[in-house]
């Protein structure tokens, strides 16, 4: 079992940026990859990035790819999501998910997952 809790999210202007952290506890964190989906109001969820456990493999979505940053800090059982350059349509809440199996961007292969943190970028 994981728990998952996301923090980091607010308002910010187009152009800036916000650091998102989702802190796990319970058992083996560092086995886990680890992922960020984000769904805006009335869209599906979508993907944003994803890490192995081993910090070897990441994947970002196109959206996102050279503004948005994902790392891990297995000691801290810790995954952030730097975002910067933030545009109005980053308008989402924003939410960490763990899983083991399956493709890194489908929301599927992601067991746990937490509450989500709003981020709303004005123009």
């Amino acid at each position: 079992q994981v728990r998952l809790e996301e923090s980091g999210g607010g308002l910010v202007q187009a152009g800036g940026s916000l650091r998102l952290s989702c802190a796990a506890s319970g058992r083996n964190f560092n086995t886990y990859r680890m992922g960020w989906f984000r769904q805006a109001l009335g869209k599906e969820r979508e993907f944003v990035a994803a890490i192995s456990w081993s910090v070897s493999m990441i994947y970002y979505a196109d959206s996102v790819k050279g503004r948005f940053t994902i790392s891990r800090v297995n000691v801290k059982n810790t995954v952030y999501l730097q975002m910067n350059s933030l545009k109005p349509e980053d308008t989402a809440v924003y939410y960490c998910a763990a899983g083991e199996f399956g493709r890194y961007s489908s929301p599927s292969a992601y067991n746990y997952w937490g509450q989500g943190t709003q981020v709303t970028v004005s123009s």
